[in-house]
């Protein structure tokens, strides 16, 4: 599922008012060679752990709800930090009732005896104190992931209460603290026949905005994990409802699992997936690349199973090397002739789907959330490792091979035809001095910080808002129909359309590689369209838009949905507006229901300025929604799903969702 965050805004008046498992595993051994030492010596410890609930944010990124989830992803890593070293092959996530969750592993067993350092156990020593664990010296993890090594401590610190119980030596351990702290000593709680660690913990309603967990938000995040560390088995266990819910993952294949659910519903362009799975250098690198009959590049990059949203030096491998093989191969077989331009990394791009993941021993991540790897080496192995591969995987595969370099020519022919285009549109606009559209309605002020455009349905209600408007601030831009779909057109087909061009050039930022964002010139964005069908199929669109050419826009927090109201309930001279049936009906009884008119807008061209001001335009008064994107590869698909040529997964998902659907007009 798409996850577009969209919050609901109230803001602060500028001026005053002018009127959101496939396959079965196979039972694993533990490793046969000698175990790496793991006890107490292993445990390096670095500094306390106070800080953590005075400034939480900075250790799990926010109260909100990305940072309570993190907590269960760094529980979840100790877990996957052992599977990766062949320890552990069982994971469970229980969400347990009253909000607690617990994490069971059946690794090795956090080391219980005294630490030579602090004269603690180890197991105490781990969950008080920050940067104290196995993953900062000696040979007991070769990767790991984590936040920077504070893990379980963090989780702990943020934690009204937490018990971890470890099997280990035959015996069962457990201890108990509360935010924090330890209640006693850690005991012996009778024998055990196995190994491994169980995490249980209630997160602290006085640190976080809302203590409530999203299974779908868990089980999208684990089933990732899952592809990512093979052989591992990953349940959810939601024992919330009144009927336990159960998920498990398990997948051999790897990334080529992942690669499989990536481009399920997709047209290939290939038989075959490129796959290869190589350690060179002490560095394991995985990669798995598939071209699919899109526009698009899907390219995903993990360093010890960490996403790196913003890549990195692997990333930058992965590329190199498929534009060096794949030119490579196109001159030798004649699709490029002597003397003719090679494919350039973009040509290489559109259509791809590709994954890469990488083990290293010393990761050096580039900001507290680890958005980007910064190893020089790891491009220098990724990129030799793939290169080799993937020159053998072309002359093994000649068809495949064919198809996509055809695909890649097509690219660059596209290429060509869209930056003609481009330099049209932006060279109209510079000989023109930067003209802005006649059908723009500016505002005075040039600060982009306090400037708002109103893309709006419609001439009419255009002219409303434009007479409505406060012109010091808000601009107006009206847009005649639908525009086209960009899921659908390339960018050269795209510039031609007028709607399209004209809100181009009235951002200011240019597209594609001249997109600029410190040239934005609106930092509020407002889509206002009427509360109907056609006025969902034009926010849709223009959602696609700025999710596929102006993502920065979207991903800075610039776009809105205006929330226009339903309803203008009034009894004698008294009125008041709703934004829903329910609250029309609470208005009416609350007015007494008698000699109560009620006026049902159906479209903004309905309202004077006065009205349109009042209740949508005004800071003072107006809601709006902030649209954010969650998951960027979720979203990428369900665009693809909603807005693509496919019709049968549209089909599909819309089947699957009938039973969500409300306030149908019929």
């Amino acid at each position: 599922m798409v996850k577009i965050q969209i919050n609901k805004e109230k803001e602060t008046p500028k001026k005053e008012p002018k009127r959101e498992s496939k396959e079965e595993p196979k039972k694993a051994e533990k490793p046969k060679e000698k175990e790496a030492s793991y006890s107490a010596k292993s445990i390096y410890v670095l500094e306390g752990l106070e800080p953590v609930r005075k400034r939480p944010g900075m250790y799990i990124g926010s109260t909100g709800v990305d940072g309570l989830h993190h907590l269960i992803w760094e529980v979840v890593d100790n877990s996957i930090d052992e599977a990766m070293v062949g320890y552990a092959k069982n994971i469970v996530v229980e969400l347990l009732k009253d909000n607690r969750v617990a994490v069971t592993d059946d690794g090795r067993g956090i080391p219980v005896d005294i630490h030579p350092q602090t004269k603690k156990s180890a197991l105490e020593t781990v969950l008080t104190t920050l940067h104290a664990g196995g993953k900062f010296g000696g040979d007991s993890y070769k990767v790991s992931g984590g936040l920077h090594g504070v893990g379980v401590s963090v989780v702990n610190a943020l934690s009204t209460w937490l018990r971890v119980e470890v099997y280990r030596d035959n015996t069962v351990y457990f201890q108990e603290y509360k935010r924090g702290k330890p209640e006693f000593a850690v005991k012996k709680n009778g024998k055990s026949t196995h190994t491994g660690t169980k995490v249980i913990f209630d997160a602290d309603p006085e640190i976080f905005q809302k203590v409530e967990y999203d299974r779908k938000r868990i089980i999208d995040h684990l089933r990732q994990q899952a592809y990512l560390t093979k052989g591992v088995r990953i349940t959810v266990v939601d024992e919330r409802g009144d009927e336990p819910y159960r998920y498990g993952f398990y997948f051999d294949g790897g990334l080529k699992s992942f690669l499989s659910y990536l481009v399920d519903g997709e047209t290939p362009i290939q038989d075959e997936f490129f796959y290869v799975h190589k350690t060179y250098q002490d560095i394991e690198v995985e990669a798995a690349i598939t071209y699919i009959d899109d526009q698009e590049a899907r390219e995903l990059s993990f360093a010890n199973n960490i996403y790196t949203s913003d890549g990195g030096m692997h990333l930058t491998g992965l590329r190199s090397a498929m534009t060096r093989s794949l030119n490579d191969y196109a001159k030798k077989e004649e699709y490029i002739k002597n003397g003719d331009d090679g494919l350039t990394g973009d040509d290489i791009r559109e259509g791809v789907v590709s994954i890469v993941s990488i083990k290293i021993h010393e990761p050096q991540f580039e900001g507290q959330t680890k958005a980007r790897l910064g190893n020089p080496e790891a491009r220098t192995v990724v990129e030799s490792v793939v290169n080799e591969a993937l020159k053998e995987f072309l002359e093994k595969h000649p068809q495949d091979a064919k198809k996509i370099i055809e695909k890649n020519l097509i690219a660059a022919k596209a290429r060509k035809a869209a930056k003609a285009a481009k330099d049209t549109v932006l060279r109209k606009g510079a000989l023109e001095g930067l003209t802005l559209p006649g059908k723009l309605a500016d505002c005075s002020s040039r600060k982009a910080e306090e400037s708002e455009l109103f893309i709006v349905e419609g001439d009419s209600a255009g002219g409303s808002a434009k007479q409505g408007r406060d012109r010091r601030f808000q601009a107006i831009l009206p847009l005649r129909g639908k525009i086209m779909n960009v899921e659908k057109s390339r960018i050269d087909k795209m510039l031609v359309n007028k709607e399209i061009r004209s809100l181009v050039i009235a951002l200011g930022t240019a597209i594609s590689e001249n997109f600029d964002i410190s040239k934005l010139r609106y930092h509020k964005i407002v889509i206002m369209t009427d509360a109907d069908v056609d006025g969902a199929h034009i926010r849709t669109l223009l959602l696609t838009l700025f999710y596929r050419y102006f993502p920065k826009i979207m991903e800075d927090g610039y776009i809105y949905i205006a929330q226009p109201p339903l309803f203008r309930v009034q009894k004698g001279k008294e009125f008041q507006y709703a934004y829903s049936d329910g609250e029309r009906d609470k208005l009416i009884k609350k007015m007494g229901g008698d000699g109560v008119s009620i006026q049902r807008y159906k479209g903004l061209g309905e309202m004077n300025p006065e009205q349109l001001w009042e209740t949508t335009m005004n800071p003072a008064t107006r809601l709006m929604k902030k649209i954010a994107i969650d998951d960027a590869v979720e979203a990428n698909r369900m665009f693809d799903i909603l807005m693509g040529e496919l019709v049968e997964p549209r089909k599909n998902f819309i089947q699957a969702n009938a039973v969500y659907a409300k306030n149908i007009d019929i």
